[in-house]
């Protein structure tokens, strides 16, 4: 499927095609030009293009609405409320709204989300070393639910509470294909579940949407229950590492580690860790490989070339693994891109990546291009 093709960002990452930002729109002007450095709420739109034999034609947006919920302390973060919404000339769609809200003096963060994909997918198989040839395109519709919440106990420390559920469908007119002969694929057609658990945070990052220094590290255990005629119990693990050095005044060095893993003997495909998206590993397509247990590891240099404009390098390396991990088959990750930075007083940018990955004999090498909105993590 061609990438997803954000045409405004193009233009306004070009600084002779907008010269003259005094011809736009109010609004355009607002959104994303805004000099105003006082700690008021912002609002901007993506809007988003791509099409694809199976799905035809998919259009739609992203919005970000950005705030702060006390604007006298120079200590509280950034609040948001992301929306993100598209729909095809065949009938599939995706829909998400999400929030992450801090607030006065950081005390608590809350985050929250709802989504619903009805949207194919192509199905590699399970493993690390999974064959292109194998490809099976899988119909899915998906409606999740999540909600988090943390209290800070001690300077940067906070403990929470994690909660949601999921509810799966899939859908394949291929009966022959590596979805239903591989018996490593469990619960092929879905299902619904629900998941709480404990999760703790460090936090000593300086800012929350372009942390220059300071260290982030998050844990959170989902102990999940099969719901509807859906026998599973088992759970999740999830630890990421991120810590951020200062180099200079316009150079940032970020490392990022993350490692997950499905608790419990048994292993629903649509449940294991994915290596590959748009904040990890980029440059390999989400589901490409996927298996119990995933280690992914990135580091990004990050350059500020004006209070505008600011580019990144990355590499990276990772994989997924069913009980041990080796060090030999780690897969490579490489690339850079661009930043525009429309909310220069938050931090806050839209961004362009483009990502390398593994070449593997007799397929074309694995990338991939993303734009987005926030820095990758």
């Amino acid at each position: 499927m061609k990438k997803l093709i954000t045409v405004l960002f193009i233009l306004i990452c070009v600084p002779s095609a907008f010269s003259q930002t005094h011809l736009l729109p109010k609004f355009i002007r607002k959104m994303y030009f805004d000099k105003d450095t006082t700690k008021k709420s912002s609002f901007v739109i993506l809007p988003v293009l791509s099409s694809a034999p199976e799905t035809g034609v998919e259009a739609g947006g992203a919005g970000l609405y950005s705030f702060y919920t006390d604007t006298v302390s120079k200590n509280t973060r950034v609040s948001n409320i992301f929306g993100y919404a598209t729909i095809t000339t065949k009938g599939q769609n995706r829909l998400s709204l999400s929030t992450s809200y801090w607030t006065p003096q950081n005390k608590y963060h809350f985050t929250a989300g709802i989504g619903y994909i009805n949207f194919p997918f192509d199905f590699y198989g399970i493993g690390n070393n999974t064959l292109k040839a194998n490809t099976d395109r899988i119909g899915q519709k998906r409606l999740k639910v999540n909600f988090a919440a943390e209290k800070k106990v001690a300077e940067n420390f906070y403990v929470g509470l994690v909660a949601g559920g999921d509810h799966y469908s899939f859908s394949d007119g291929q009966p022959n294909s590596i979805f239903y002969t591989d018996p490593r694929v469990q619960f092929r057609s879905g299902g619904t579940s629900v998941y709480v658990g404990p999760s703790l945070i460090f936090d000593s990052r300086n800012n929350n949407t372009y942390t220059t220094r300071g260290a982030l590290i998050t844990s959170s255990l989902q102990l999940t229950k099969g719901l509807s005629g859906f026998d599973y119990k088992g759970g999740f693990l999830n630890i990421e590492y991120s810590q951020f050095f200062s180099l200079s005044k316009k150079l940032v060095l970020g490392i990022d580690i993350q490692d997950q893993s499905l608790i419990g003997g048994q292993s629903p495909f649509f449940m294991m860790p994915n290596l590959g998206n748009d904040e990890i590993m980029r440059g390999y397509y989400n589901g490409r490989y996927r298996d119990r247990n995933l280690t992914v590891g990135q580091t990004e240099l990050r350059y500020r070339l004006t209070e505008r404009i600011g580019v990144v390098g990355f590499v990276g390396t990772g994989e997924v693994f069913n009980k041990d991990f080796s060090f030999s088959d780690l897969k490579p990750n490489y690339g850079g891109g661009l930043r525009y930075f429309f909310d220069i007083e938050k931090g806050l940018s839209i961004r362009a990546d483009y990502g390398i990955g593994q070449k593997i004999a007799g397929e074309k090498r694995q990338s991939g291009f993303y734009v987005g909105l926030g820095q990758a993590f």
